[in-house]
């Protein structure tokens, strides 16, 4: 593992509303090497863009509270510093790519200007250099300069994807969160978006954390890999582990869910069942519902995080601590 970047402790996430308690985020551990790119993989309310809203500062207390948990960057709790001092730290050493480029974006300034501005929160230059800055990059995102003076409305959802890019890379940041940045686009555009969010990576030094559904884009993008299951993380390794030897349950259902070209079959497999309603977590693995090799220490004892191979491939299953009498997992049971 390199330097560490940002460090992840037993961080909780909950959201108080008139029906209850919302438990977004439930004890989540993670690291992040300098100039590392992590894939957080999971279905839609798992709690990742939740974690990555945390990591920006950006959650919203009330409703929201933190409980417990830290957040370290570059060795500082972010979670213990006032909200000014994230102010100098959000768009500058960390930014991130919404999912939306549109909300993401004020309709009614041309895109220049929010380049520019997010520069001169930033650092002490003039209005002028600061829009001299933002001209180079969207050149830099390959969008003409002739263009730097229109308006969101005026461009393509791709465009508008490489207008949010430009923004949260015009500080040349240490940190990267991109929330799910392609899910709008079409599949070439999509292709096209990748190429140079992982050109870009590499000339910045950038560290970068993915958020996706897509297993596709972690393949092409990605250094390290973790699978996100009902706010915590219930498998992590490298790129290599996960494809090649991939152990948790949850996550050889996800992968028995991709196509393959090489099988010819009649129906994709599903995962039974649904992600766990977050107000109303299971007590023992959050998983056990849906897992087909659960048993009743599974339903009432939540599992430990383990080491399985090799220095960091984590699995979180009883399976694996030898408390269960049951076959050795594979993808072909599933």
């Amino acid at each position: 593992m390199e330097e560490l970047l940002l460090e992840i402790k037993d961080l909780t996430i909950e959201f108080h509303t008139d029906d209850g308690v919302v438990h977004a985020v439930n004890g989540l551990n993670l690291s992040l090497g300098v100039g590392e790119t992590l894939g957080i993989v999971g279905e839609t309310g798992a709690g990742k863009t939740t974690s990555s809203l945390a990591i920006m500062g950006l959650i919203d207390c009330p409703p929201g509270s933190i409980p417990t948990g830290e957040i370290r960057y570059k060795g500082k709790n972010l979670l213990g510093i006032k909200e000014d001092d994230y102010r100098k730290i959000r768009g500058k050493e960390i930014s991130m790519i919404f999912q939306d480029p549109m909300t993401a974006l004020n309709p009614v300034m041309t895109v220049v200007e929010q380049i520019s501005e997010a520069i001169q929160n930033h650092q002490s230059v003039s209005a002028r250099e600061a829009e001299a800055r933002a001209v180079e990059m969207l050149k830099v995102v390959r969008i003409e300069p002739a263009r730097a003076h229109e308006y969101p409305h005026q461009f393509s959802g791709g465009m508008k994807q490489r207008v949010v890019i430009a923004m949260a890379l015009a500080c040349n940041p240490s940190l990267l969160i991109a929330d799910e940045p392609t899910t709008a686009l079409d599949v070439t555009i999509q292709a096209q978006v990748l190429e140079m969010m992982n050109d870009l990576r590499r000339e910045f030094g950038t560290a970068m954390i993915l958020i996706t559904h897509d297993f596709g884009i972690v393949a092409e993008t990605c250094d390290n890999v973790a699978i996100m299951y009902a706010g915590e993380i219930v498998e992590q390794g490298t790129k290599r582990d996960i494809f090649k030897n991939a152990r948790h349950p949850y996550t050889i259902g996800l992968f028995g869910a991709i196509p393959d070209l090489e099988r010819d079959i009649e129906y994709l497999f599903q995962i039974e069942g649904l992600m766990p309603d977050p107000m109303d977590i299971p007590s023992g693995c959050s998983f056990s519902p849906r897992c087909t090799y659960a048993e009743e220490l599974c339903r009432k004892e939540k599992p430990e995080t383990l080491l399985v191979e090799g220095e960091s491939h984590f699995v979180k299953c009883h399976i694996y601590a030898g408390s269960l009498e049951t076959v050795e997992v594979k993808g072909d049971d599933w």
